[in-house]
């Protein structure tokens, strides 16, 4: 037996619930009574959720302007996360959560790449060589992938951390990057899905500069901006950093 719900801070937090056996994770279920979801842009099946209702905020203490921000012109919470119905012709049977919107971004050719789902994916095939990864490629021809490493399989591969600015080359641990990227290719289906190169960062996110949330989750922005130039070497096809499948 399987429970379970979406919700945010500013929803005080249910506001979707399961309400019927599942058998697989990521179903988050239909609106609580008196709770409105609203699906917008629905590329591809996949929709951005917002919601209404009695639970969610009416705004963010003494801070109008970001309050603005946080609402649509219908009075719906904008909570920049995805949602796809578990079977579109039978609605009733709720929706799975995909991820969220704003870490999502476009390749140069124009293509979207849902960041969240690469990365979950990422993150299963890298079992014991990650602590997490971050998806790149914004504006650029591929995707990437920024790698912070296990400090378990570091010990194992017999690698020190290093600094901030510096990546990983140890070569036997690099191979195994390797060869787990090219697992992941195996089940691409186009450049949306299709990580081609990656970069093991030598320092772990640091709590201290805001590359972890209050939460403990990463915070992606602050990563890609804190870390610019691993990302342009990332991309730099003469670099030394990179690892390709």
């Amino acid at each position: 037996m399987m429970i379970s719900s979406w919700g945010m801070t500013e929803t005080a937090p249910a506001t979707l619930l399961v309400h019927e056996p599942i058998r697989r994770s990521g179903v988050v279920g239909v609106p609580l009574p008196e709770v409105e979801a609203k699906l917008m842009n629905g590329e591809d099946g996949r929709y951005e959720l917002r919601v209404q209702g009695p639970n969610i905020m009416t705004g963010y203490f003494k801070d109008p302007e970001k309050t603005a921000e946080a609402f649509d012109n219908e009075g719906f919470l904008i909570t920049g996360d995805a949602v796809r119905f578990v079977d579109p012709e039978k609605p009733e049977a709720g929706l799975i959560f995909d991820g969220r919107i704003s870490e999502d971004f476009k390749l140069l050719t124009g293509t979207w790449v849902h960041a969240n789902k690469l990365r979950l994916e990422a993150l299963s095939v890298f079992a014991g060589l990650v602590q997490d990864v971050v998806i790149t490629g914004h504006d650029r021809k591929e995707v990437g992938i920024l790698i912070f490493p296990h400090p378990e399989a570091l010990a194992r591969f017999q690698v020190k951390p290093g600094s901030f600015g510096e990546a990983i080359t140890e070569a036997a641990y690099c191979e195994e990057v390797r060869k787990a990227l090219g697992k992941l290719l195996e089940h691409a289906t186009g450049s949306s899905t299709r990580i081609a190169r990656a970069l093991v960062a030598a320092e772990p996110p640091s709590l201290g500069d805001g590359e972890i949330t209050s939460k403990g989750s990463l915070n992606i922005r602050k990563i890609l901006n804190r870390r610019e130039g691993l990302i342009a070497r990332l991309y730099q096809d003469s670099s030394q950093d990179i690892v390709r499948a």
